[in-house]
């Protein structure tokens, strides 16, 4: 497709795929949710009261015309997919299939992805398709939202070949989401009322400790400090870094080195649900269910603000920094590659005399070759700079 003849709308989702890094030659989209645990997040959706009434509409349609529907949550993850079984097995070789996830940024343009980035009924036909193994399909779809707060629920999606190019597939698409959001309003109605129940906070200080450190507080306002063990602050620290949850089997892999014995993690969580209470620790999938703070956190939304400065006062230190658990390894550099990058790129020498003065930052041989730079050749710091790069010259000599 030439460059004028693309419509504007997919002409910026274009540049939206290519900016987040997805390849046009990437064959599959990638799968998000394992089977325990989009089985778990597809059954507390709220869409999972309407799915049935969305079956019976429109993938009954799906299937008479070797179509495929699929229906999303709001992050784009597939939680349903049906349809005739060959063009479900075709949908397989792009990964359109229950668990994946279809976010522009992980699959390129495509209906339900860029529906979702809009927030408004889509269809990409073809070549319109930013990934070259999708081009051969055409899809339909729109949003779904909360017929009473306006949220966005999800997206509905009819995907297939030639024969869904009509105008009618949209309007299909679009009458069944009404069908749905009214339906969710007739739930409501019938729901009985209950108060709302305000949630526990929890704060997580991880940073230059080599055991976290827990705030709770209660609804009342009631607070308490705990300091976990470090196989217990590893635990939170994942937990808390993935707000959706975790399977067992992805929990195991982030905590040990080694494959571990299933029953060694299930134990740990026993221990550590026995010590905050079985409110705020949840299983199925494995999840912290108070609203979770943490020091590290901070530091990175300081960083996307743009607050530099902020984020290095903030920094105390590498995350659990005797861990060797792989995903606190990786959060860990994560951190601080961005805190380092931001200071070392800065131009600021306050922030990289401050980086260099402490104890994860004392060997930086960089950071003090952009030290000195910076400061300038009348600084009296220059010949402790100077005096620490001779040292480092040795010691890595």
């Amino acid at each position: 497709m030439g460059n004028q003849e693309m419509r504007a709308q997919v002409a910026d989702s274009w540049q939206r795929s290519a900016a987040a890094g997805v390849r046009v030659d990437d064959p599959e989209a990638p799968i998000t949710l394992d089977a325990d645990v989009l089985r778990d997040h597809r059954a507390a959706h709220p869409l999972a009261a309407v799915f049935p009434l969305l079956d019976d509409v429109l993938g009954q349609a799906a299937r008479d015309c070797d179509a495929v529907m699929a229906v999303s949550d709001a992050a784009a993850q597939l939680l349903w997919v049906c349809g005739h079984p060959s063009a479900l097995r075709k949908a397989e070789r792009i990964g359109f299939v229950e668990g994946a996830n279809w976010d522009e940024r992980f699959a390129g343009t495509n209906a339900p992805g860029t529906a979702l980035t809009l927030d408004q009924p889509v269809s990409i036909i073809g070549s319109e398709h930013f990934r070259h193994s999708v081009q051969r399909w055409s899809c339909a779809a729109s949003p779904i939202h909360d017929p009473h707060t306006g949220e966005l629920l999800g997206v509905l999606d009819i995907t297939g070949g030639d024969q869904i190019v009509v105008p009618q597939t949209m309007a299909m698409v679009r009458a069944a989401v009404r069908m749905a959001e009214t339906e969710l309003a007739y739930n409501r109605r019938s729901e009985p009322v209950r108060d709302a129940v305000p949630r526990r906070a929890l704060r997580v200080e991880a940073m230059g400790r080599h055991e976290a450190l827990l705030h709770l507080e209660d609804p009342s306002g009631r607070s308490a400090s705990l300091r976990l063990s470090p196989r217990h602050s590893e635990i939170v620290l994942l937990l808390a870094a993935a707000p959706r949850g975790m399977s067992g089997d992805e929990l195991n892999a982030l905590l040990y080195e080694e494959d571990s014995n299933a029953s060694t993690l299930r134990a740990e969580l026993k221990r550590l649900r026995n010590l905050l209470g079985e409110e705020l620790l949840a299983s199925r999938p494995y999840r912290l269910t108070a609203e979770v703070a943490g020091d590290w956190l901070g530091v990175e939304a300081q960083l996307a603000a743009g607050d530099v400065v902020g984020a290095m006062r903030s920094y105390r230190g590498p995350v659990l920094p005797r861990s060797v658990a792989p995903g606190v390894v990786r959060l860990r550099a994560a951190v601080e590659t961005s805190v380092r990058s931001a200071v070392l790129h800065g131009g600021r020498a306050d922030l990289m005399s401050a980086w260099t003065r402490s104890s994860w930052g004392a060997d930086d041989y960089e950071m003090w070759l952009a030290q000195r730079d910076a400061v300038g050749v009348s600084s009296p710091l220059l010949p402790l700079i100077t005096g620490q790069l001779a040292r480092l010259d040795r010691e890595l000599t």
